[in-house]
C-alpha cells in the first residue's frame, strides 16, 4: 500500500481513555486509519495522580519522548523518572508502568511498530 504525505495537528485529534488507567487519554496521531506502514506514533497524557499500571506486550517495542512533566516508570519492577525531553526505549517483554506522581500533566509521545500482533498483558 502506497501511502502519502499527511500533516495533521494534535489538538484536532480526540483524546480517547486508556484501558484500565482512569484519567488517562490517549490520542493516536498517525496509526491503522491513516494507514501508516510501519510505525504508530500516540500522545498520551496522565493528569496528577493518574498512573497506567504494570503490564507488557511480548513483540512490541516502545520508543517514547516525554514532552512535558515528570513521570515514575517502572521496568521490570525497576523505578525510574522521566522528564521532559527525556527519550525512553522499552524493549519487547519488559512489563512496565507509568505514574505522575507531580502536580502538573505528564504528556508523552510514544512510538511502537505497526503490527496485527499488538497484544497487552496486564501485570498489575
Amino acid at each position: 500500500m502506497k501511502t502519502t504525505p499527511i500533516i495533521k495537528h494534535a489538538a484536532d485529534i480526540e483524546a480517547q481513555d486508556v484501558q484500565r488507567s482512569p484519567g488517562v487519554t490517549i490520542q493516536v496521531l498517525l496509526g491503522a486509519a491513516d494507514g501508516m506502514p510501519n510505525f504508530h506514533m500516540r500522545v498520551f497524557t496522565l493528569p496528577p495522580g493518574a498512573r497506567i499500571p504494570a503490564h507488557r506486550h511480548d513483540v512490541i517495542e516502545h520508543q517514547q519522548l516525554v514532552l512535558e512533566g515528570r513521570m515514575h516508570l517502572t521496568f521490570d519492577g525497576d523505578g525510574r523518572t522521566a522528564a521532559a525531553g527525556d527519550a525512553v526505549y522499552i524493549p519487547a517483554g519488559c512489563t512496565h508502568s507509568y505514574e505522575n506522581r507531580g502536580d502538573v500533566p505528564v504528556r508523552f509521545l510514544c512510538m511502537v511498530p505497526a503490527t496485527t500482533e499488538y497484544s497487552t498483558e496486564w501485570v498489575d
